[in-house]
């Protein structure tokens, strides 16, 4: 292979871009589709941080098309100095052209690297850049990067302000899509985190609009919408130290897990850095020497930051000028001297907080301390649990309570919930005639019934939990609340029942099986979906990291334990079909059950993973860190004897 002078190339244009994109909008999926809607997000937000614009207003078509306007001050017209074309077709189509590398134009932008604009317009099949400035209305297309129509003034006008319309290029990103609700979720944020800003998005035609004068208490109490909160107003924080300013809301709750919600000039930092690292630090002191002051935890005890932070909904913003963070993506502050500004002021805030509500401060390190000794207690079981055998009881309120809080965001929390494969094995094992009725116990939304649709006549769902009876009853034909220890059924009632993921979850698994063989009739059908491990040898490793996410998990059913269980039901003719699918783990792991701590261990068994799991379990860890699991799952057919 030849390897000379001739080899070398220059990529001239946005060119670099469009060979490497994930270089600069970290994925070739959704996450870099919505990478390109938040950077122009970003520059209309930066406009309303500099106190030039009150609105941002977002849409989305049918067709993938991204709609962003503001009312700021409009790209400055007129021709560039050195580069002779207009200053708008600058920004969108030279790398590192923009107004946040200047003294005066913003004072603490979001958007820093120059790059946003020009990659969006790069990685757009249509690009479409209007400004409305001095007067007129200016506008320039765009595809793939390159001049469709020239910049130029269209009609006169009285507002001001940039306009940006674009659809991604399905030679770039395929036919992935940025999630909507994130957007959503994004405006919403921004109108919490900025005084006097409006925020509008339009979808399927309905417009959601969010605007508050409540700042981050308000956002924090969000966050916290129905959960049992451990004080009642969230303790807030605001102050400048070192010319970075501070501010926060935490409102502690009876949660197990943590929600730490950390911006920096409004930017989201989702890997958190130096700020988060800085507010765990306040948070984990301030507890611990009010504990120690108020006599409250005896001076051996162990508090761990981690059992501060348990239950804590917190809402962290930074603002300070050039800050430093990992990569284009903005995923991660890298400044100490944000968390030594962050430290500093929630740390003094919290203990005058701590000493002016002793009631509350009681409640708050007694929380904490709960945590701790759980924590401890749950070490020393796990320890035993090598050498006895431990019986499990069936606490129904403990799953009632678990699910109808994660029905909130059932889809969102696993890729395996909604997958059209796996889905399609389960209707597709169907061997029952056009009118036979079905049960889908533990239905859960009902997606798992739903896939029988088109071939039975009726599909009824149970449920433990009123949440998940209400979401399932959009799917299923009739919904009934009741328990699967005791369905609320008479003998010989269904002619098939299927179910799904559930058996690992519930003690004494032979219990529910035996029900379910009860009310199907004879000759009627049994189909199961269940995740197992791939072999004895990633069986144990398995089990610490779904124990970790899931407390409720308990059995750690191979595809042999699977086959007894159901032939111990009383099942025969038992068949078998695998789908091997792919799970994100940072999002299945991303739920209130799994405390933050049981997060980090998580990822660490994959990290830590022993080589001969790694031969038999395939899983990928990306160069950002993202992990993804391949899970082997199994549906089971087996029939009732006639």
């Amino acid at each position: 292979m030849r390897y000379d002078a001739s080899s070398i190339v220059v990529l001239a244009g946005l060119q670099a871009v469009r060979m490497r994109p994930a270089m600069y909008v970290g994925s070739t999926g959704a996450e870099g589709v919505m990478q390109l809607v938040v950077e122009v997000l970003q520059n209309a937000l930066d406009e309303a941080l500099a106190g030039h614009s009150s609105r941002i207003e977002a849409a989305v078509g049918t067709d993938g098309r991204w709609t962003i306007a503001d009312n700021g001050r409009g790209i400055p017209l007129g021709d560039h100095p050195t580069l002779r074309k207009p200053i708008p077709e600058v920004v969108v189509t030279e790398l590192h052209a923009g107004g946040k590398f200047s003294e005066g134009a913003y004072k603490l932008p979001g958007g820093l690297h120059g790059v946003g604009l020009t990659c969006v317009n790069a990685l757009s099949a249509e690009f479409t850049l209007e400004v409305r400035r001095d007067g007129g209305l200016w506008r320039g297309r765009w595809a793939r990067g390159e001049l469709v129509e020239a910049f130029h003034r269209v009609e006169d006008c009285g507002d001001t302000g940039t306009r940006v319309s674009f659809l991604p290029d399905p030679e770039i990103f395929g036919g992935a899509a940025a999630d909507a609700s994130l957007v959503e979720t994004w405006l919403r944020a921004q109108a919490w985190l900025t005084g006097g800003l409006s925020c509008a998005f339009t979808r399927a035609g309905t417009t959601v609009r969010f605007s508050s004068d409540e700042g981050l208490a308000g956002f924090a109490r969000w966050l916290a919408a129905n959960q049992e909160q451990v004080h009642a107003a969230p303790i807030t924080v605001s102050a400048a130290v070192g010319g970075i300013q501070v501010d926060a809301a935490l409102l502690w709750t009876r949660a197990f897990a943590e929600s730490v919600q950390c911006f920096v000039n409004h930017v989201h930092t989702p890997l958190g850095g130096a700020h988060t690292d800085g507010l765990r630090a306040a948070v984990g002191h301030a507890l611990t020497r009010y504990a120690r002051e108020a006599r409250l935890l005896d001076a051996t005890e162990p508090l761990e930051g981690s059992d501060t932070m348990e239950g804590l909904m917190v809402v962290l913003s930074v603002r300070m000028r050039d800050p430093h963070f990992e990569g284009q993506t903005k995923t991660r502050l890298l400044d100490p001297a944000a968390g030594q500004a962050v430290e500093a002021a929630v740390g003094a805030a919290l203990g005058v907080w701590l000493r002016a509500n002793p009631s509350d401060a009681a409640a708050v390190v007694g929380r904490a301390i709960e945590a701790g000794r759980a924590r401890m207690a749950s070490r020393r079981a796990s320890e035993r649990a090598r050498y006895e055998r431990v019986e499990h009881l069936v606490d129904k309120e403990i799953y009632r309570q678990q699910f109808g809080i994660r029905s909130k965001n059932w889809h969102q929390s696993a890729d395996w919930i909604t997958n059209s494969g796996l889905l399609g094995l389960h209707g597709g094992s169907c061997k029952l005639s056009e009118d036979a009725v079905i049960l889908d116990v533990c239905c859960g939304s009902g997606v798992v019934g739903n896939s029988f649709r088109g071939r039975v006549k009726k599909i009824i769902g149970l449920d433990l939990t009123p949440e998940m009876v209400a979401l399932s009853r959009q799917r299923l034909d009739e919904v009934v609340q009741g328990d699967v220890y005791d369905i609320p059924f008479p003998d010989n009632s269904f002619d098939g029942v299927c179910n799904r993921e559930v058996l690992h979850l519930l003690p004494q698994p032979e219990r529910p099986l035996a029900e379910i063989f009860r009310v199907i009739k004879p000759g009627g059908q049994f189909v199961v979906g269940q995740w197992v491990p791939f072999s004895a040898i990633d069986g144990p490793w398995m089990f610490q990291v779904t124990k970790k996410k899931q407390p409720l998990f308990v059995n750690n059913l191979y595809d042999e334990d699977m086959k007894r269980l159901i032939s111990e039901a009383g099942f025969v003719d038992i068949t078998t079909e695998e789908f091997l699918q792919w799970e994100d783990i940072d999002n299945w792991i991303n739920t209130w059950e799994t405390p933050q701590l049981h997060r980090h261990q998580i990822r660490d068994l994959y990290h830590q993973c022993p080589a001969e799991v790694k031969a038999v379990h395939p899983f990928e860890i990306s160069a950002s860190g993202a992990i993804r699991d391949c899970w082997r799952w199994v549906i089971y057919s087996a029939f009732k004897p006639a």
